[in-house]
């Protein structure tokens, strides 16, 4: 099935008529409702939201298991009390986020912006007054869309990479959402070279550094108390792009309903470092920003997936949390 179209490799989604068939009619009316809850005022929406994702947390067992794993390696001095609280909130959280971002897609974005506090945007503003090409380097986090969105809606070109979805309706909308107010997105499946080529043309990159690639091309470095395969990827685009690479991580509270986002400064002691040294900062970065906000990350992902040598997958390990 066809559900998008290319230009330059540039992935626009495309609304297929199958998406009216009675087998999505369960995904729309799933989209509808997500879509009127965001429209409530968040005060009356997020303990809504947060009751139901703690409660689905509970049923999501897969999701569930993958994220005590990845608490279990990476912060072992927790814990397991405190670690099942992280992954609560982590539930929690989603939703809340995403709603957040459908709002944005809603309504107009002064509204959303009203609950939008930068801290370090003056490192930003600069590198846009000197028109400087920009590569964020972004932890997986719930919010992850919503500061993206933010920029292209005030005319900044944005270019990002993604993963399809296996469910085509959600793909479409979920990048329709996206590109609301522009941009372009780039399936990893096309390879790197057309994100590459949007960051050279003064679009400004979003890459996420915490995706299991496999052994290959990464490199085994630390990450929280443990070891990850890291892609040292951030070096090569830095140079073949000619960009500045800014660590970048958005925050949803829940309690004031407003979002922050943190910005650090420029990675540009990079520019001549080994690939070791390259993978390990970009995890230092991760680690910077998700310590103090747990919750906000995606635990649910198979990040540990690729080990050293004659090492099992944690994912297999079924001592681990074993399925009920």
């Amino acid at each position: 099935m066809e559900t998008s179209k290319k230009k330059n490799t540039e992935f626009i989604p495309v609304f297929d008529k199958s998406f009216l068939l009675p087998k999505y009619w369960g995904a729309w009316l799933g989209i509808g409702a997500f879509g009127v809850m965001a429209m409530l005022p968040a005060a009356l929406r997020d303990p809504i939201l947060g009751a139901a994702g703690r409660l689905a947390g509970r049923f999501a067992k897969s999701a569930r298991r993958r994220a005590q794993i990845n608490l279990l390696y990476c912060m072992p001095e927790l814990s397991e009390a405190e670690r099942e609280a992280i992954i609560d909130e982590m539930f929690a959280t989603a939703p809340q986020s995403m709603a957040m971002m459908a709002e944005l897609a809603l309504r107009n974005p002064d509204r959303v912006r009203q609950r939008v506090h930068w801290h370090g945007r003056e490192i930003i503003d600069e590198m846009l007054a000197e028109k400087q090409n920009v590569i964020f380097l972004v932890p997986h986090g719930w919010a992850i869309d919503i500061p993206a969105m933010l920029l292209a809606s005030e005319g900044q070109m944005i270019a990002a990479m993604f993963h399809n979805q296996s469910n085509p309706l959600n793909d479409y909308i979920w990048n329709r959402v996206r590109r609301r107010f522009g941009g372009r997105m780039h399936a990893r499946n096309d390879g790197i070279k057309p994100f590459i080529n949007s960051v050279r043309q003064g679009y400004w990159g979003y890459y996420l550094p915490d995706q299991d690639h496999g052994a290959e091309q990464s490199e085994f470095v630390d990450f929280f108390a443990t070891y990850k395969a890291t892609l040292p990827a951030v070096g090569r685009l830095m140079k073949v792009c000619r960009a500045r690479v800014v660590p970048l991580f958005p925050v949803y509270n829940a309690k004031n309903h407003q979002l922050d986002i943190y910005i650090r400064a420029p990675m540009d002691d990079l520019l001549d470092a080994d690939n070791p040294t390259l993978a390990r900062r970009m995890n230092e970065e991760v680690e910077y920003f998700v310590r103090p906000h747990p919750e906000q990350y995606t635990w649910i992902l198979k990040l540990l997936k690729t080990r050293r040598e004659g090492e099992i997958e944690p994912y297999k390990r079924k001592e681990l949390f074993p399925r009920k």
